[in-house]
């Protein structure tokens, strides 16, 4: 009998602590090497992907010598805020195939959205994701500057 009132005063007692400042989903981030993320993040968006599409643009500016044709390529995902202070509710997704450095990631408090940019070679890798797991969208800033933000599943037992 001791045991278990040792066991439901130790539950009590962890109950009764604060909650951890680590991100909801801290587990999909890779080896923090460079202790980049050594402190809690000022911000955290996390948002389940409910529906997305695809957006193939073309667009050509006539006031310009030679007239520059561009056609960019973009997946706005909608979904639904999961963790408690998110605004979160869209996430554009930029392909780029021809810069040699891709931009930060950044979030829009005012429009509640995220955009992301990926080399164009990541559209297949994404397309995929979205059609065959639930996908979820993280964002994370800290203090000196560093943002964190990803794609992923969740955890999938393999076949």
């Amino acid at each position: 009998m001791s045991l278990l009132i040792r066991c439901c005063a130790a539950l009590l007692l962890s109950l009764s602590l604060p909650l951890a400042a680590a991100p909801m989903h801290s587990q999909f981030l890779p080896p923090d090497d460079l202790t980049l993320r050594d402190a809690e993040p000022e911000q955290q968006q996390l948002m389940q992907v409910t529906d997305y599409s695809v957006v193939i643009g073309a667009q050509r500016q006539s006031n310009q010598q030679p007239i520059p044709v561009t056609s960019p390529l973009m997946i706005r995902l909608k979904g639904k805020s999961l963790n408690k202070g998110a605004t979160i509710n869209q996430v554009l997704v930029n392909f780029d195939g021809e810069s040699k450095s891709l931009k930060k990631p950044v979030f829009d408090d005012k429009s509640k959205t995220l955009t992301l940019f990926y080399p164009l070679a990541q559209y297949r890798v994404v397309i995929d994701l979205l059609r065959n797991d639930t996908v979820y969208v993280q964002f994370l800033s800290y203090a000196n500057g560093h943002i964190w933000a990803d794609l992923h599943t969740g955890s999938t037992r393999a076949r």
